[in-house]
């Protein structure tokens, strides 16, 4: 073990009240609390000596598993789970880390859901912070520790805990400061004062929790400082969570000092916003600061102190704390992501045209062998350019998008598709129009693309003013022009390229990456295979995938193949568990031989499958979606079986593979019902 050299320079982080801990939270002093191991996976070990557990290469081997799982847990009001831990791995940098997961587990879903996950290695603890929502409905926490490569490779946490309140709240009464750190400068830093600690020259005050001498805060002394204008940041965790309304902190510092106090944002890009400046020093005592804060995506807060001159004196800060209530009462409506965005089913949601005519038409396409119906399902809506039955060169057709509120980063998602066009350079383009000033900036433009595929588009933007999206389709000349379709935008909060994304969640398969849990019964070229772009043979298969256009999809190659052979691919195991689920997934059956596609459930133990859904012969050259309902209370898998037709224009594919607790009728796209084409939707019960 490597933790043993650090343990006494941690053990002050124990929390008090180990044996009053909340559900959920385990301080590991002489047990795992409510923590059980999970049978089919190696237990975490706890320490001889107590203050931890962990699982290393002393006894479990690379890609081995050690699972902890809570009993339930409920947080009614908004909670912060704190977590501290730590990897370890040999010297280099293997190709495998150990990785630590943390997931939480409802009792009606059959897969567990990531909430975060880490594999830096590290030489000290450290400290996660992950806000948790307030929720009626009951969970479990699972901590997984998988064994990387190396022959030190360890992972050990020192405890896990859930207090009611906000992660970036700290009074600073205890010593793993609720996740801030100082931003380690050679010049000027923020240290913890009060207690005993008397390590300042300056007069410090009492703090402002206890209001005496007993109680903590933190502190910048311009004792210290050689080089003035450098700065110390004091950096708050990430938000892992949506939030807004009124950030409150308690600050003092010396009359007439020569300092500068402010705070700011950081999102993940790391790109700063400050939120506050301290103007009138306010008096002697501590001064409450209110701020409005807005955390749409994942940022830190960041308080900040530069001293101009040797009598800058101190800057001290206490009690930071979180208000969903705004500071002072506002009218400005917050930003919703719903009315930002249309897949375009039943109307223009809140988009409109500048002019009446031959612009953006809604219209749909019945399920054909020679044009491709909407992107959301196959059967229903989508916008169409028809450019190309336009007299006029240089005619322009404008969709303008709600109104959205300034200095927010924003991520633009869409679909796309292009038909006829010599040149398809700016036969689409995004626009950027401020609406205070009246100026439109070009923020994307086709260069090229496959025609007749839905291609997906990403844009992350920020403005400083209120702005609105405009797609525009252009006709250059009578001669040359074409068709453009557009459908599924969407508009959320935050960089569509964050670094801070988890991973796809276990329900769910884009096989952008790779095949996800799914297992085959055996692989060779009659076996599902992953691919990208068209497939080998002629009038058959996809010419994209369903999720970018030119990422990956599952099918399987005909022309490897003879009639009536048979693909198997099998899901990981799902939980048994009470109520509905719904399956939905996009398949692909184009192609004059194409045979069959079934989809089957299998309990574990049993021998027999049953069948779910069935589609035989050619349907479409669209993509098409499929909602299945079933219930299943035992550990079962769900099997997607594809047999080869009568020729080699057979090839099969699917793609996006989801599963969702509740019934199919409680998603929000429920295309097959609103197109007439509801036999897609199964419900089936065992």
């Amino acid at each position: 073990m490597l933790f043993g050299g650090v343990l006494l320079a941690v053990q002050a982080l124990q929390l008090a009240g180990a044996l009053d801990l909340p559900a959920g939270s385990c301080a590991f002093e002489e047990n795992t609390c409510d923590f059980d191991s999970v049978f089919e996976f190696l237990p975490w070990i706890l320490n001889e000596e107590g203050h931890y557990i962990y699982v290393d290469t002393s006894f479990a081997k690379q890609g081995e598993k050690a699972v902890l799982l809570s009993s339930d847990v409920q947080t009614e009001e908004w909670s912060c789970l704190r977590l501290v831990y730590q990897i370890t791995t040999s010297s280099g940098s293997p190709s495998e880390p150990s990785r630590l997961n943390l997931y939480v587990r409802f009792d009606d879903e059959s897969f567990d859901r990531l909430l975060w996950s880490a594999k830096e290695p590290s030489d000290s603890w450290l400290i996660a912070s992950l806000d948790l929502q307030n929720s009626s409905k009951k969970f479990k926490i699972l901590i997984e520790g998988v064994v990387g490569h190396g022959n030190t490779a360890s992972i050990a946490l020192f405890e896990i805990k859930i207090t009611t309140g906000y992660c970036i709240e700290c009074d600073f009464e205890e010593n793993h400061l609720c996740g801030f750190v100082n931003r380690w400068n050679p010049n000027v830093n923020w240290f913890v004062g009060g207690g005993n600690m008397r390590n300042s020259h300056s007069i410090l005050p009492q703090d402002h929790t206890f209001r005496s001498e007993l109680g903590h805060y933190m502190y910048v002394d311009s004792v210290y400082v050689t080089h003035y204008q450098e700065v110390a940041q004091l950096i708050s965790p990430v938000t892992t969570a949506p939030m807004s309304g009124c950030l409150l902190f308690y600050y003092q510092l010396q009359q007439g000092n020569d300092s500068i106090f402010s705070v700011y944002t950081r999102d993940v890009a790391g790109l700063y916003e400050e939120i506050w400046k301290m103007g009138n020093p306010g008096n002697a005592d501590w001064n409450l600061a209110e701020v409005e804060f807005s955390a749409p995506y994942p940022m830190e807060v960041i308080f900040e102190v530069a001293f101009n001159g040797p009598k800058g004196g101190y800057v001290a800060l206490d009690d930071i704390s979180f208000s969903p209530v705004p500071c002072q009462n506002q009218t400005e409506r917050p930003f919703s992501a719903v009315e930002a965005s249309c897949n375009f089913e039943e109307d223009l949601c809140n988009f409109y045209q500048d002019k009446e005519g031959p612009g953006w038409t809604r219209v749909k396409v019945k399920p054909n062998m020679h044009r491709a119906g909407d992107h959301t399902s196959g059967l229903g809506y989508f916008l169409m350019a028809n450019t190309k039955f336009t007299s006029q060169p240089g005619y322009i057709g404008r969709l303008y998008g709600p109104s959205l509120p300034g200095n927010l980063q924003y991520c633009l998602r869409f679909y796309y598709a292009i038909y006829g066009f010599l040149k398809m350079s700016d036969t689409l383009a995004v626009y950027i129009f401020e609406e205070n000033h009246m100026v439109q900036d070009k923020i994307w433009s086709v260069l090229e693309s496959p025609r007749g595929v839905w291609m997906q588009a990403e844009i992350t933007f920020k403005k400083p003013m209120p702005t609105k999206v405009v797609f525009m389709s252009l006709c250059k000349s009578f001669w040359d022009c074409g068709l453009v379709a557009l459908d599924d935008i969407t508009i959320e909060l935050g960089s569509c390229w964050s670094p801070e994304k988890l991973p796809t969640p276990p329900g769910e398969c884009t096989f952008e990456q790779d095949e996800c849990a799914f297992t085959q019964e055996r692989r060779n070229r009659s076996s599902w295979h992953r691919r990208r772009g068209e497939t080998p043979t002629s009038y058959t298969g996809p010419k994209g995938d369903h999720t970018t256009g030119v990422g990956y999809y599952m099918y399987i190659e005909a022309s490897h193949m003879v009639y009536g052979q048979k693909a198997r691919l099998l899901s990981r195991p799902l939980r048994g568990v009470t109520g509905k689920h719904c399956l939905t997934f996009f398949y692909h059956m184009y192609g004059a031989g194409t045979g069959l596609l079934n989809v089957y459930l299998k309990k574990e133990g049993g021998s027999e499958e049953s069948l779910l859904w069935r589609r035989r012969g050619e349907q479409s050259i669209s993509w098409l979606r499929v909602l299945i309902e079933y219930t299943c209370e035992r550990r079962h898998q769900i099997i997607f079986e594809a047999i080869r037709g009568v020729s080699i224009r057979s090839d099969i594919a699917i793609d996006d593979v989801k599963f969702q607790a509740g019934s199919c009728a409680e998603m929000e796209d429920m295309t097959q019902h609103s197109s007439g084409y509801s036999e897609d939707l199964n419900e089936i019960e065992y």
